[in-house]
């Protein structure tokens, strides 16, 4: 709270809210004006913010002092707070000379900084537009530089492209060929092992008939065919493998080379197409002074045509190995078929009658495996026959037994009553019918299953008395390879 008759600010500068009464609390008197003064009770004009009509309103008013209290009987008059009416002279401060000198200093400094903003402008203006000009050619230059660099690394890119596809197809051929190769190895085995088990059959026959005849010669020069014949694919098949592994090194070479220049052609054609209104562009502070490169123009092109040669090289050894594989497998394919076919020829008058009585047997067998299906499935409907007339049932019994519950006079033998005990017994009728009926498909069923098993017992006879001669060995023989998988092809 300011003292009363001091110089206070205007309402205008900084608004003051009018109290809403003229005289403080209590607990405030006693802080604020303790051992002072007494209190002046004043007009409500000098509680608010000055202004001069309300200084000289209030200074035409004679005050009544208020009787002093006891905290300031001790104050001098000159303590006292002064009369309002002579604080006058305060508010004279400048004289019209100083008022005026003032207004034209300030337009002479707003003069001469005006012309030093113009002189500035025009200098300003004639550097941007020579600085925009530089800039221009200097970016043009650049961009120029960049699409030359666009189409060197598209040309490079061309080529390891082309040589790519052409070392893909030829890595891809030589791996058909090695898997051709594989199969037909793998496929050599099982004729070997059959001329093998061949032979230790032969060994168990009795009698006279263990006799070193035409067959058993075949069999031995067999063996010795396919051995020869596996030796030598795993020899080429080595050869493959190798070849393979240096095809792969090629390729990634050439992948990675090519990687590096679809990386580089996508930043470098970005950045050729990169405008001043073009999004992404930022400030990236000291990149102009980091120097990453490590190759030159000379050793960057060395560098990709060595790359295309070594694979060049490798794709001509790789296709002439191709051919060395598809012309050894022609050729064994045909040594081991020819001497397969000697072989059989000794199985085949022994075996021929009693291989027809067994086709007769398994011939009967099947169809009697069929009725067997057909009856089991014919089973399998009366039994869910006999499943879905159980709900019906239930309800006509559910119904009686609801209908029992009837009180009184309302226990009557109506229509309704006559015709679900009627219900009752058609379908205890039904099912009986059905049951009879299923123990007649089962002793059926019975009667099948041991004419089965008597032809297949029929069915072992002739398999026992066949078993040296077509179970053991031309049965084995009958899984020879064809031509076709001895080449690889299947």
């Amino acid at each position: 709270m300011e003292l009363v008759g001091s110089p206070l600010t205007a309402m205008h500068t900084h608004p003051r809210s009018t109290p809403n009464n003229f005289l403080p609390a209590i607990s405030t008197m006693a802080s604020s004006y303790k051992n002072r003064f007494p209190y002046y009770p004043l007009p409500q004009t000098f509680t608010l913010p000055w202004m001069p009509r309300s200084y000289y309103k209030t200074a035409a008013i004679n005050p009544t002092l208020a009787p002093f209290t006891k905290c300031a009987e001790g104050v001098t008059p000159g303590k006292t707070l002064p009369f309002v009416c002579n604080r006058t002279d305060l508010f004279t401060r400048y004289t019209p000379k100083d008022w005026y000198q003032s207004n034209m200093t300030n337009y002479k400094e707003s003069e001469s900084l005006r012309q030093n903003s113009e002189r500035l402008r025009d200098d300003t203006c004639r550097m941007i537009q020579d600085k925009h000009q530089q800039t221009m050619k200097t970016q043009g230059e650049s961009t120029k530089n960049l699409g030359v660099r666009v189409s060197d690394i598209g040309f490079w890119k061309s080529e390891l492209c082309h040589e790519l596809d052409e070392m893909i197809k030829e890595t891809r051929a030589l791996t058909d060929v090695k898997k051709q190769l594989e199969r037909a190895l793998a496929e050599t085995e099982a004729p070997l092992q059959v001329a093998r088990e061949c032979l230790l059959h032969r060994e168990k026959r009795m009698g006279i008939d263990l006799v070193h005849d035409e067959v058993e010669k075949q069999l031995f020069k067999e063996v010795d065919i396919i051995k020869s014949c596996q030796e030598r694919m795993q020899q080429h098949l080595d050869k493959a493998n190798a070849q393979l592994m240096s095809n792969r090194g090629a390729q990634h070479d050439l992948e990675r080379d090519l990687v590096n220049k679809q990386a580089a052609h996508r930043i470098d054609d970005r950045c050729h197409h990169l405008r001043n209104t073009s999004d992404g562009i930022s400030y990236y502070r000291g990149v102009e002074c980091v120097d990453a490169t490590i190759t030159v123009p000379e050793t960057w092109a060395k560098f990709t045509d060595t790359n295309i040669f070594r694979s060049q090289n490798d794709r001509a050894a790789s296709a002439k190995l191709r051919d060395s594989i598809e012309t050894l497998l022609v050729v064994m394919a045909d040594e081991m078929w020819s001497q397969f076919n000697t072989v059989n020829v000794a199985f085949t008058n022994c075996i021929s009658e009693t291989a027809d009585a067994k086709s007769k047997i398994q011939s009967h067998l099947a169809k009697t495996l069929q009725e067997i299906f057909q009856l089991e499935m014919n089973i399998a409907a009366i039994r869910k026959a006999i499943r879905d007339k159980g709900p019906p049932l239930k309800v006509a019994q559910t119904r009686l037994d609801e209908r029992t519950r009837r009180p009184n006079m309302e226990l009557c033998r109506d229509p309704p009553q006559l015709r679900l005990v009627n219900e009752v017994y058609e379908l205890d009728e039904t099912i009986q019918n059905l049951h009879q009926r299923l123990r007649d498909a089962e002793d059926t069923l019975q009667t099948l299953v041991r004419a089965k098993s008597v032809l297949e017992h029929d069915l072992g006879v002739k398999a026992s008395s066949l078993f040296i001669d077509q179970e053991k060995c031309m049965g084995m023989r009958k899984t020879f390879p064809i031509t076709p998988r001895l080449v690889g092809y299947v």
